[in-house]
């Protein structure tokens, strides 16, 4: 079992390097889009996502008016690898609460207990945890204590709690990521890669991927709270 710790800080290049390639291994489980490899525009939120994350990181120095914790899970032969990670941002305004922004545990770590282990370490310092996951994952964090309290977007909203926090979570502007200039670079390269009705027909995939995820999300939540699962 790898050993869980919580950083402080901006954690070193070597581990945050690893981060980074597993937000870029594992976007489709990381990312509210859940894009598939399939999709041309792939290769496009993978650099999107991946330089969220490293601004979250970045954050994590202060001075940014974000607040972000971050618990590694790391091998327990060798503390040098990154077996998971648990990003999480703490509640402004509710010293107990928390929301998780990004999760991931590698493929060579899973069905050992990582991902509960560090989320077990999360709410023993904020017992009140707010996260989003897909209709798919929802029993895995109802076994973790979460449960189910709506819809947000393409994911069901759960909670250890049967409420939300009434404080205030700060997150990053993210928004200029996309209109990027790199950004931009990426998707004229896919455009010369792919050719322009390939690329409109990943973002109309995209776009009814989304739309499905979210009536499925809010079908599904609408039917978990008029009859809760059993305890």
């Amino acid at each position: 079992m790898p050993s869980i710790t919580r950083l402080p800080t901006t954690p070193p290049e070597s581990l945050k390097s690893q981060i980074l390639q597993m937000v870029v291994d594992y976007l489709t489980d990381i990312s509210a889009v859940a894009l598939t490899p399939s999709n041309p525009l792939y290769n496009l939120y993978q650099y999107a996502v991946g330089f969220e994350v490293h601004l979250y990181l970045e954050a994590m120095k202060g001075g940014q008016g974000v607040e972000v914790e971050l618990i590694v899970a790391l091998d327990d032969e060798d503390p040098a690898i990154v077996a998971g990670f648990l990003l999480y941002l703490p509640t402004q305004g509710d010293p107990e609460a928390c929301a998780v922004a990004y999760l991931a545990v590698a493929n060579a770590y899973r069905r050992q207990g990582v991902a509960r282990a560090m989320l077990a370490q999360m709410t023993q310092r904020y017992p009140h945890a707010e996260l989003g996951c897909v209709v798919a994952r929802v029993p895995y964090f109802e076994a973790l204590g979460f449960q189910v309290l709506g819809a947000r977007g393409p994911q069901v909203l759960m909670n250890t709690r049967d409420h939300g926090s009434d404080g205030l979570t700060a997150v990053l502007d993210t928004a200029p990521i996309y209109s990027s200039v790199e950004v931009r670079q990426i998707h004229a390269y896919l455009l010369k890669q792919h050719g322009k009705r390939a690329m409109t027909d990943a973002e109309k995939q995209r776009d009814r991927q989304l739309d499905q995820l979210s009536r499925q999300a809010q079908a599904f939540a609408w039917e978990r709270l008029q009859s809760p699962p059993a305890p």
